[in-house]
């Protein structure tokens, strides 16, 4: 792991905070392998980094002030964990949902792992969905 590594991620996260999602895919190009393995239970029609840009492309579109903000971040090796806090106002369609113009924050954990070129080949996340889903009226709020 390599401090060229970390600033190439948050670069990423950089341009996705900024809402500049054709830079936010080119920079995707360039940090993870064209074969990644995105381990995460969505239902996505396509693979590989492909799969990557549509999990932007798609929270950009629902939440265009959609904002990142890393509380952790832990490296190991070849492994890369962030904890994360997700901002945004619901503006687009998300998950078949109109938008709400609701403010929504959720928390997220992912694990990286890259291969030997430095690049992205696989993560594994796990994002508060029960959350955005309370959030936008989905699901009833839990009353203590």
């Amino acid at each position: 792991m390599t401090t060229d590594n970390l600033s190439a991620l948050d670069r990423v996260q950089a341009a996705v905070n900024n809402g500049e999602l054709d830079l936010a895919l080119k920079l995707i190009d360039e940090v993870c392998a064209p074969d990644m393995i995105l381990s995460t239970p969505l239902k996505l029609p396509v693979s590989g980094v492909e799969a990557q840009k549509v999990v932007f492309r798609i929270l950009l579109s629902a939440f265009p002030d959609l904002h990142i903000e890393t509380e952790d971040r832990l490296v190991d090796g070849d492994k890369i964990v962030y904890r994360n806090v997700v901002t945004g106002t619901h503006r687009g369609t998300y998950m078949g949902v109109e938008p709400t113009g609701k403010k929504i924050t959720y928390n997220e954990i992912f694990i990286v792992r890259l291969d030997e070129s430095g690049r992205i080949a696989q993560t594994w996340g796990v994002v508060d969905t029960a959350a955005q889903m309370r959030q936008l009226g989905l699901i009833p709020e839990i009353k203590h």
